[in-house]
């Protein structure tokens, strides 16, 4: 009798290529004006002046979408430190925003 071969596994997981196209390179955005240079600030800096009309005309909801997108871009390569600065802005941002609102829905009642 014939030995079997062995079935051949075949693993349909297909692996990223490193030439995968990243969503962030093709985003062009003019909602927010941020200086150069703030998001290597301390987080009580970059929170107060994304939430300010000068860099966010339409809001601070607009620099937190921008924060999220710097974080977003730079991925793995940002530092343990620098994200953990960065979520921290995240945090002081989001505090700045709901007070905002409660401002707001406050004064509409």
């Amino acid at each position: 009798m014939p030995a079997k071969k062995a079935a051949k596994k075949t693993s349909t997981a297909k692996k990223k290529s490193s030439s995968t196209k990243k969503w962030v390179k093709g985003v062009t955005t003019d909602s927010t004006h941020p200086r150069a240079g703030l998001f290597t600030k301390d987080p009580e800096t970059i929170a107060r002046e994304l939430a300010s009309k000068k860099v966010s005309p339409k809001g601070p909801a607009s620099g937190m979408r921008m924060l999220n997108y710097f974080i977003n871009r730079g991925g793995k390569g940002l530092s343990p430190a620098r994200r953990k600065t960065l979520e921290r802005a995240k945090e002081l941002l989001s505090e700045r925003i709901r007070k905002a609102r409660e401002k707001k829905e406050r004064e509409s009642q």
